[in-house]
Parts: C-alpha cells; structure tokens; sequence
C-alpha cells in the first residue's frame, strides 16, 4: 500500500499540514498536486492512458503525468522528477497556472487538489512505467477536442477541467488555431 503523504493547503496554496495521501482523498482535504502537459514540436500533445489498476480513474486518458510533492519537495521539481519516473523523460518544464478542482470518484475518494500546470517540449517516445502509464499518444488539438465533445467519459477530470486554459496556452505558443 501507498503510504506518500501529501501537502494539505489552503486556497492560496499555503501549506496547513501534511497527511497520508489515501486518507486526504477519503476526506475531501484540499492537497497541492502538479499536472504536466507535454507537446512535440508539431504542437502535438502527448496523452498517457492511466494504468488499469490505478485507485481512481483506472484506463482514463489524461495529461503527460500528474501527481503530488512530498512534503518539503519544490513543487517544479516534484513534476520533473515524476516526469522521469513514469515517462522516462528528463525535460526543462514551466509553470503555466494553476487551478483548484473537486472530483468524487465512485470508490468514495475525492481528488482535492491546487493543480499547479507546467508545460514541456519532447518530440520522442516515451519509455513509460506500466506501473503508472498503461498506453500512450500523441494527439492535434483538434482531435483532443472533439474526443472531449464525443467521449468525455474517456478522460480524467482533471483534464477536461485544464484543457481549455491549455488550449488558449497553445494558441498563444503555437500561433497557430484549432479546428
């Protein structure tokens, strides 16, 4: 079993305590947590498809890779780190924004979380962990937004909450518009 801590914060993002990742997510306790949003250099995003036997969102697809610092970890490298372990990935990242969201799972937990969003560039194939990554892909805009239109369901919520600031981030990136 899991026994990561997590960092509990308030909505400012200041820490007010520790506490073991399964029971913050039992209690609904607002956690700092990072998502990482990775694109090749044709402006393709890099999609992971969660492992099957994850505690919550099992086979969803989702974002490059999302997490928890530990507690006492920069927030920055805890992503960069995380990045390497299930994508094999080493890569320069930046921070874009953040956003607060609240999602009940139907095993009775709850993701919680201050999701700080960074953003990188890698134009290869991932060596992923299948204990985190079941499958991976690298998709246009396009076809991520009529996937979200067409099958939401197929996707984390915290995606579908973080795509539309990711896509105006793209825009502005890539100069380019999605159609």
């Amino acid at each position: 079993m899991d026994l990561q801590q997590v960092i509990l914060v308030n909505e400012q993002d200041e820490q007010t305590g520790v506490m073991e990742k399964m029971e913050a997510h039992h209690k609904a306790l607002l956690h700092r947590a990072f998502s990482v949003f990775i694109f090749n250099e044709n402006g393709e995003m890099l999609l992971q498809q969660r492992a099957l036997d994850k505690y919550h969102s099992p086979g969803l697809w989702s974002n490059a890779c999302c997490s928890h610092p530990h507690p006492g970890e920069d927030t920055k490298l805890a992503a960069m780190r995380r990045v390497i372990e299930e994508l094999g990935v080493t890569i320069p990242l930046e921070k874009q924004f953040h956003f607060i969201y609240k999602a009940e799972f139907e095993n009775g937990l709850t993701e919680h979380e201050f999701d700080h969003v960074f953003t990188g560039q890698f134009n290869l194939a991932p060596e992923i962990n299948k204990d985190e990554v079941h499958d991976y892909c690298y998709k246009s805009m396009a076809e991520i937004k009529q996937s979200l239109l067409t099958h939401p369901q197929k996707y984390t919520a915290w995606f579908k909450i973080a795509y539309p600031e990711i896509e105006k981030w793209w825009i502005k990136n890539f100069k380019q518009t999605i159609t």
